[in-house]
């Protein structure tokens, strides 16, 4: 692949719900080593063009372009995707294993020290905060060294440190060639960290500068 080829691109996607028009027309490319904020009002259909980014959903029309394999993304959704009655190690080995991840007990306790986890690797999932489940939910996106981050809204339930965290670590993501789209409702807290930000409003998807 071309190495300055976009990763993830959008020509003229729409979407709508029943009679309920969500976006139309939304074109844009997403390239290696960058970080995009997507905000918007609630509503916007800022969460459903994440998920046909991700491909677990469809677009009415318009094309979606990966140009990255199924198992180089990485999608945090609102969801966090951890099994309770699991401890944190035995999630991570869980998904490293199900994606066919070489070396799975290594990758976890990687992941498990990224996201300052280690500490409580044998605990019970279903016991953490949400913040912590959040923490570990980073910490499977992780696994696979994804090339396209999908972040949807993933400091809810953050502390300033782990918020803090979370931006060094896709900061580093970015540093190693990794596109990444991340939604937020506080596009200021991302003003030193992306590179383009786009807002989904009046039902298409605007490029604009960065948020005072």
């Amino acid at each position: 692949m071309n190495p300055s080829a976009p990763l993830l691109e959008f020509s003229g996607v729409a979407k709508s719900y029943g009679q309920r028009l969500l976006f139309r027309r939304v074109s844009a490319r997403f390239f290696p080593s960058s970080i995009s904020m997507l905000s918007g009002a609630n509503g916007a259909g800022k969460s459903t063009l994440m998920r046909i980014a991700a491909g677990l959903a469809h677009p009415d029309a318009g094309i979606v372009t990966r140009n990255v394999s199924a198992g180089s993304i990485g999608y945090m959704a609102h969801a966090t995707f951890i099994y309770p009655s699991l401890d944190a190690r035995e999630n991570l080995l869980f998904w490293a294993r199900a994606a066919g991840i070489p070396r799975p007990g290594h990758k976890a306790d990687e992941a498990l020290e990224k996201t300052g986890l280690r500490h409580c690797a044998h605990e019970k999932a279903g016991l953490f905060s949400r913040g912590m489940a959040q923490r570990l939910n980073l910490a499977r996106l992780l696994l696979c060294d994804p090339r396209l981050i999908l972040l949807d809204e993933p400091s809810t339930g953050l502390d300033p440190e782990s918020r803090a965290m979370l931006a060094r670590l896709m900061l580093e993501a970015r540093d190693r060639g990794a596109a990444i789209l991340w939604i937020s409702h506080n596009p200021e807290e991302l003003s030193a960290v992306a590179d383009r930000f786009f807002f989904l409003r009046d039902r298409t998807l605007e490029e604009g500068a960065a948020p005072c």
